[in-house]
């Protein structure tokens, strides 16, 4: 089957972690001999701040890094559906493109005989309901939302007709365990600052207990300002920069442990959805401590799949516990590990895909898909 995804960018994931699952959908399908294309805007953010930041290595590191992997970057107002969208069986369409598209795309389902799904990975629909009503929806099939608070958000304001909580998941492929020579460091963190919303978290729930430990610790990601870099520097911390998440394996060999930080409003906002950062620590079998979320859809087990610290307090107890037990750290690791394996890999979501294609398909009989 031809499979068409539209998305912000496949080839950088500069500020932009929803390239991280998608690259480990797109290996997935490959790798069970489906044909796979990509299509991004020339002028995606995310690129542009990767090029402006990186430059043109960081592009071919990406396709040193997935050679399978393929993208088209296209001009909206010169790109040919009719080419892009021939053959395709199923077509997936990210939530950050353009409205646009999204409407030209609906447009060409009602002669196409493909399965057209919505695919949402964040957070608007529950904190900028009026963004996302700028979709039009009314030709897809369904929306695939990232948890079941957002696939409930879709049905109850009437954006979609059907819609199916579809988690992300770690690419075990590439996030696994990597030999290392020593554990050099005793804690790295792998997120961004952003515009400000988790500045509290992030100095209670990372900062406080690294200096208070007095930790050998690293920061790695963008948009740091001025004023973050310097409470890094009071802290403690080394601010590493950009990363590029296939790299990600690598960084996490030379740590003992890593922390989870989720923007407050996203833990209030989204209950039972964790970032993908979760999913890939955990694959990587790297302890992980975590600032509360409401885990309501029961994806992992808090306190055995990782450890959670409600406070700037047991952050520090728990990472001073794990560093001086490393007997627990690895028991720690090892069971988030295995529950990923057993049930959040890119394999386990492919077949969760295919199978909501298979129950939308065209010409399927209505009774089926009910």
């Amino acid at each position: 089957m031809r499979v068409v995804i539209f998305c912000h960018s496949l080839i950088s994931d500069w500020n932009h972690a929803n390239a991280h699952f998608l690259r480990g959908v797109g290996t997935e399908l490959l790798a069970r001999d489906h044909q796979v294309s990509f299509f991004e805007p020339e002028d995606a953010w995310s690129m542009e701040g990767l090029m402006a930041e990186q430059g043109a290595p960081a592009v071919a590191r990406f396709r040193q890094a997935y050679p399978e992997l393929n993208s088209t970057r296209y001009r909206l107002n010169e790109l040919d559906l009719d080419r892009a969208l021939d053959g395709a069986g199923l077509v997936l369409v990210h939530e950050w493109n353009d409205p646009e598209l999204v409407r030209r795309i609906g447009l060409h389902r009602r002669t196409g005989r493909f399965v057209l799904l919505f695919h949402d990975t964040h957070h608007r629909a529950a904190t900028a309901p009026s963004q996302m009503e700028r979709y039009d929806l009314s030709d897809y099939d369904g929306v695939l939302a990232f948890g079941e608070v957002i696939r409930r958000l879709y049905l109850d304001n009437g954006w979609a007709q059907a819609a199916f909580t579809w988690h992300e998941a770690a690419d075990v492929r590439r996030f696994t365990p990597t030999p290392s020579a020593s554990h050099r460091r005793d804690l790295v963190f792998i997120g961004n600052w952003g515009d400000g919303e988790r500045t509290a978290e992030l100095r209670e729930l990372l900062l406080q207990p690294v200096k208070a430990l007095g930790l050998r610790a690293t920061v790695h990601g963008v948009r740091y300002p001025p004023e973050a870099k310097k409470d890094l520097e009071a802290a403690g911390l080394e601010l590493g920069g950009w990363v590029p998440n296939f790299a990600v394996p690598l960084v996490f060999s030379q740590y003992r442990t890593t922390v989870h930080v989720p923007p407050r409003f996203h833990a209030e906002a989204l209950p039972g959805i964790p970032t993908i950062r979760v999913f890939e620590a955990l694959a990587c079998g790297i302890p992980l401590v975590s600032a509360p979320w409401d885990d309501d859809e029961h994806l992992f087990t808090p306190g055995a799949d990782y450890l959670v610290a409600r406070d700037g307090a047991e952050m520090k107890e728990h990472l001073s516990a794990l560093l001086h037990d490393p007997g627990a750290a690895k028991a720690l690791a090892a069971r988030g590990r295995a529950t990923v394996l057993a049930r959040h890999t890119c394999a386990h979501r492919v077949d969760e895909l295919l199978a909501i294609h298979d129950r939308l398909r065209p010409g399927r009989p209505a009774r089926e898909v009910a």
